[in-house]
């Protein structure tokens, strides 16, 4: 266990989730690298420890029972390589920090996406996206270790959709790096788009409340915040957790929500929803299970 950066025992995860909920870990890990994290899965598949790997804890949904396992942090996997308009970046790295190198070099392609939460992994497991650009857009391939295995896939094999991707549902599949085509591009023009981004954000979205970004998928051709905005439903709650008032398809947590109170609010406007509108709203955000 001497490969591993940090190791530590019975630990709130309510510090390693954005809606700061959730129980205790049994054990949580930081890998070095990615050796160290082949190897500290091996050890707990030969030990019958149990596991999840977590990025920056954005767009899940913790239980709020302890779990008796490992939780995983590849947030030291987080080196890039740029090699003209080609970039190789480790999965841990969060998101904004890799669009933030990228863009001090001159390269665009990703500038819309800045302001997502969460780490790459994450963002490429849930295809994420925003302002009309998805991160799959400029992926050229992927790498990830499976079944103690490292595999790379070309963008094609992804199966990359709407918020979705092969990794999606398949947790056997660890990402570890992926390689991106890009194009130069002024940095001055990106920064400039960046701001303006930002700011859409904080005047949109409830960003000084815990949240774990846009609850539903967006219905094709409709948005699920207005559906939901229109049924009157901003600031209705279950205990501390809250329809945002500023943008309704956000569940916020304004003190002591449980994982609890958040899926019998996000049932609620499900069943609402339907009733009015008969669309059966999809979730964005992932239900973790034990």
């Amino acid at each position: 266990m001497n490969d591993f950066k940090e190791i530590l025992e019975n630990v709130s995860l309510k510090d390693y989730n954005t809606y700061k909920i959730g129980g205790n870990a049994k054990y949580l890990v930081k890998p070095s690298s990615v050796d160290s994290l082949v190897k500290l899965i091996q050890y707990l598949k030969t030990n019958d420890i149990k596991f999840i790997i977590l990025g920056n804890g954005s767009n899940i949904i913790l239980p709020d029972e302890d779990y008796d396992g490992c939780v995983i942090i590849l947030s030291n996997l987080n080196k890039i390589n740029i090699n003209n308009t080609s970039v190789n970046v480790e999965s841990g790295i969060s998101l904004n920090s890799f669009i933030n190198k990228i863009v001090d070099g001159n390269l665009g392609g990703l500038e819309n996406l800045y302001g997502i939460p969460g780490t790459l992994g994450g963002a490429i497991v849930g295809n994420a996206g925003c302002n009309g650009s998805s991160i799959s857009d400029y992926i050229d391939s992927v790498t990830f270790l499976e079944d103690n295995n490292i595999k790379t896939i070309d963008k094609s094999e992804c199966n990359f959709k709407y918020r979705n991707s092969i990794f999606k549902n398949d947790k056997s599949k660890i990402i570890l790096s992926a390689n991106f085509e890009l194009y130069n591009k002024n940095k001055d023009d990106m920064l400039k788009i960046i701001k303006e981004n930002h700011l859409k954000r904080i005047n949109s979205q409830p960003l000084e409340y815990p949240n774990a970004g846009s609850v539903f998928k967006n219905p094709e051709g409709l948005y699920a915040g207005k559906l939901i905005n229109d049924l009157g439903l901003k600031g209705y709650h279950i205990n501390d957790a809250y329809i945002s008032d500023k943008h309704a398809n956000f569940i916020i947590n304004k003190g002591n929500a449980t994982c609890q109170d958040i899926l019998r609010l996000i049932e609620y406007i499900k069943t609402r929803v339907k009733e009015e509108y008969k669309i059966d709203l999809e979730l964005e955000q992932e239900i973790i299970k034990y």
